[in-house]
This record gives C-alpha cells, structure tokens and sequence, in this order.
C-alpha cells in the first residue's frame, strides 16, 4: 500500500512538471499579443504593480560607464543598493570564457571530442567540444536522475541538486548519440559536461577553477558559487559536487555585471572577443520569439547573436529569479536585467532587457 502510494506522489509530481511547461507556454501565448505595444517602462511598471517583493535592478553600460536603477513595487525607484540575485543560465557564458581561456593557451581544441578526456566506451559516437559550447551536441536539456524526484519529494527546489559528477560520468556511457550534425537544441546537460572537461583538464574541482577563473581573471568581487550557507532569500541549493553547476548556479550582482559586460565590449582579454569567434548558425528566432522582441539567430561560445539588431545576449532563470545580459560591440551599449521573481511571473527580464537595449541603440 505504502509503495502505491509513493508511486501515485511520483507520478503526481512528474505530471506537476510537465504541467507547469504548458501552463507557461499557454501565459507566455496569451502575452504575445500585448507586448508589442508596451514600452521598457510599461513592462516594468506592469511586472512590479502591487508587488511589494519585487526588487529589479536595471543595468545600462554607455558611453564607457555603467549606471543602474533600482526598481520596487509599482516601478517605484528604491535605494541604490547593491542585491545579489541567482543568474541561471547567464553562468554558462561564464563556462564558456573558461573554455576559451582553455583553447587561448592551447590545452584544448575545439574539435577534440569529449572521449579523448573521460574514460568512456570506445564504441559510442561522441560529440566535439564546439558542439557542447554552441548546444548543438545532441545531448537532451537534461536526463532524468532519481535524485529528482528525492529533491521534489523533500522541497528542493533545485531539480539537480545533488546530481554527482560521478552520475553524469555514468550516464555518458550510457547515452547513444547517432552519426550526424544536430540541430541546436539548448542542454544544461551539455554545459555540464563541458564543465566536467575542463575540471579534468586543470585538474581541479570544478567550483575552485570558476571561483579563481572569477577573481583572478575577470577580478568581480561578488560573483560566485553559493556552496554550503546560503542566505540568499528562496534560492536554490548547491552541494560542491553537484555536475549542474556549470550549467546555472552562480549569483551576482549588478556591479560586477556590468563591469562583466564592459569586459566584453573593451575586448582586452583576447579569449572573450566575441567578434573573432566561431559563429554557428541556428536560426531559432520563431514567429514568437521574433513578435516579442527575442531573435536567436546565430550562437557564438555561451552568447546567442540577435543578427538584425546586431547584439549578443544570454538570459537565465531559476525558481524564483530571472535575468538578462546583452550587449553591442559596435554601440559600446550593455544592458542587465536582474529581478528577484520567477520568469513566468508576468513579463520576464527577456523580454524588458530586449526592448530596452534595441532602444538604447536608436
């Protein structure tokens, strides 16, 4: 009886998350219509009405220096205080640099595949290290794991908390990619295994290599892996051998975003110009996506391009934040979007960032 019903909580849960996909593809559809008339002031002002939690901070890098606004309930300005928010998937632009810092000094390249580094069965096709970057490997978003349904069954909200390194190595031997090119399709899984690459490379604990890779080298002072305490309100958990943190864990803040943006536009690191980087072309800009203001034309090593409106962006999102980075290497224009609510709370940092850097290049 009691295996019954924790089988009737597993499938409950399972059907919870396929659910809530559609429930927010059904909101994000009912939108679409309105937010073509709205102005980067009305997304804002709608997103924060009558919501005494919200804190959003806008970002804008202009002429070669960063400013930044912060915003409460019904759009109104709050003291300009630096919050620090989860940025998701933005941390994948992140493990990119360090690939590229990997290829700049020649320990890896880009047409190694991931084989020649972890120990897996010699008879399985591998994808190359330019594929896992550009999400173009064939890997799935994410493999389920049992650890997903213990984390939903105790409240984590982190589905991949505690999804060892050691549990992505074993479902590597297990996942069989066919023969040919595949078409983008975007994988937390595949920046986790780019990450595990570059641990085994350097030789070092993955949370170690990103956290000097960030002070030493991009010299940001409040970005980082939340490991152990974390006091960051309604945030996820992350344990230090956790294979998804490449993927999406670190926190930040508005400061060192935007000097992360100026890093790029000042192009003084040679492995983060962006402009002399492999290009793949993947024409993912749907009819959507292109009326809301989103185009993801080309990728480039953790940057999607937006090729009409000549900009590279990234956004991320975890269970209660959501972010936005883009920025035009001809314009010297950045902007950052960092919001402590959920993306399929009203209208997402995406969809504000996008309106507000096309205005900023006018």
């Amino acid at each position: 009886m009691k295996t019954k019903k924790r089988m009737i909580a597993i499938i409950a849960i399972l059907l919870m998350i396929v659910l809530s996909i559609g429930i927010v593809t059904a909101v994000i559809s009912y939108r679409t219509s309105l937010i073509p008339s709205l102005s980067f002031e009305d997304m804002l002002a709608f997103t924060t009405k009558d919501n005494e939690q919200a804190v959003i901070t806008v970002g804008i890098f202009k002429d070669g220096q960063g400013k930044y606004t912060v915003y409460g309930e019904n759009a109104t300005i709050l003291p300009s205080l630096e919050h620090t928010y989860e940025i998701g998937s933005i941390s994948k632009t992140f493990t990119a640099a360090l690939l590229g810092k990997a290829l700049y000094e020649g320990t890896v390249a880009l047409s190694d595949t991931i084989d020649q580094y972890l120990e897996l069965p010699g008879k399985n096709k591998y994808p190359d290290l330019h594929q896992l970057v550009t999400h173009t490997s064939g890997y799935k978003n994410y493999y389920f794991e049992p650890q997903m349904i213990a984390n939903r069954l105790r409240g984590e909200k982190n589905d991949y908390y505690g999804i060892s390194v050691a549990a992505l190595d074993k479902k590597l031997t297990n996942i069989r990619l066919k023969d040919f090119d595949y078409a983008f399709l975007y994988s937390n899984f595949g920046y986790s295994v780019l990450g595990r690459i570059l641990s085994k490379v350097q030789e070092q604990e993955f949370p170690a290599l990103m956290q000097s890779f960030i002070e030493q080298d991009l010299k940001l002072e409040n970005t980082h892996i939340p490991l152990q305490a974390n006091n960051l309100p309604r945030s996820w958990n992350w344990a230090k051998d956790d294979a998804y943190i490449p993927a999406g864990a670190l926190v930040s803040t508005i400061g060192d975003m935007l000097q992360y943006v100026q890093i790029h536009l000042d192009g003084n690191i040679p492995y983060l110009d962006v402009a002399s980087q492999p290009t793949k072309d993947i024409q993912e800009t749907t009819k959507n996506y292109e009326k809301m203001g989103i185009r993801i034309d080309s990728i480039t090593m953790g940057w999607m391009i937006d090729e009409k409106n000549n900009f590279y962006w990234h956004n991320g999102a975890t269970s209660n934040y959501n972010s936005y980075i883009a920025f035009d290497m001809d314009t010297q224009v950045g902007v950052v979007i960092l919001s402590n609510l959920a993306a399929d709370y009203r209208i997402p940092a995406t969809l504000i960032g996008a309106r507000l850097i096309t205005s900023l290049q006018d």
